[in-house]
């Protein structure tokens, strides 16, 4: 898997009612697909892993698998505890993913002992690649992510805190595995993670705007002051937007899709006419490189 390039991490579909939408949300996978990203991550953060059941998991993951039909992989997330972590695997592995981003476990803080147990015990039964997520309270010390590099079937980390000496610390000591920029609007710190040699990163405006998403992957830095450092601003103004933000984007360009599940919530209306003016600023922008 060619995975040193950005992703696409889709969001969920839902109906009015709140309830799985799948045609809608196949209609957004095509749009994505479409976009060639290096892969697709689906039912993880953007995707609103936390919200959906089981069943509704399964139905996600299995419509991504179909709508890409092996035009590239589809990593599903899991998380929460060990024994419901297994039974999500399990499931993704059912539907036919590729692979599997494993998401921090649910509350606690595990020792680095715990979070290695927990990739153990993944690995022995899900049957598909894991991407470490490192976020939050799953933090790894080089130690422990020397560990990790040797476990069977983990084959990548996800950097979720920004740490960029740790990383590097990290990647000296488990060289063989694949690394991701995994924060938030990580186009911002992309340039920086590429400096150490970190290229793939997570690309949630990829979900509402793919040519913004790749333009900037291909050199365009004036959309970082014109589009990515507004939208940053304009996400930090609301708890959850980092998703809501996005769902509501793809809402308004493309598909569709639905609102937010509680306890997260739809961004205010204020805040959607500026996503509505820093969306057309970056589209000028690309379609003016375009021209030229």
């Amino acid at each position: 898997m060619q995975l040193d390039r950005l992703s696409s991490f889709p969001v969920t579909a839902f109906d009015a009612d709140g309830a799985l939408a799948l045609g809608a949300y196949r209609e957004h996978l095509r749009h994505q697909i479409d976009a060639r990203p290096a892969a697709l991550f689906a039912a993880c953060g953007t995707g609103e892993f936390f919200s959906l059941t089981l069943d509704e998991y399964a139905a996600a993951v299995r419509a991504a698998v179909e709508e890409a039909a092996g035009a590239l992989p589809v990593f599903a997330g899991t998380g929460y505890g060990t024994a419901v972590a297994k039974q999500y695997a399990a499931a993704a592995r059912e539907a036919g993913a590729d692979g599997l981003l494993v998401l921090p476990p649910y509350l606690i803080k595990p020792s680095q002992q715990g979070l290695l147990d927990h990739f153990r015990a993944l690995a022995a039964t899900a049957g598909l690649p894991l991407i470490a997520y490192q976020r939050d309270n799953a933090i790894f010390t080089a130690d422990s992510a020397a560990e990790l590099a040797q476990i069977p079937g983990v084959i990548g980390f996800k950097d979720g805190f920004g740490d960029l000496d740790l990383l590097q610390r990290i990647m000296a000591v488990a060289p063989n595995l694949t690394y991701f920029n995994g924060l938030p609007t990580a186009e911002v710190t992309a340039r920086s993670y590429a400096a150490i040699g970190v290229r793939a990163y997570s690309s949630a405006v990829h979900c509402f705007a793919p040519e913004i998403a790749h333009a900037y992957e291909a050199g365009l830095d004036e959309l970082l002051p014109v589009f990515y450092l507004p939208l940053v601003k304009l996400r930090d103004k609301g708890a959850g937007y980092a998703v809501s933000l996005v769902k509501a984007a793809v809402r308004r360009r493309w598909t569709d899709v639905g609102s937010v599940r509680s306890p997260l919530t739809d961004p205010l209306p204020e805040h959607l006419e500026e996503l509505d003016h820093l969306l057309e600023q970056g589209l000028t922008l690309v379609r003016k490189q375009a021209a030229a």
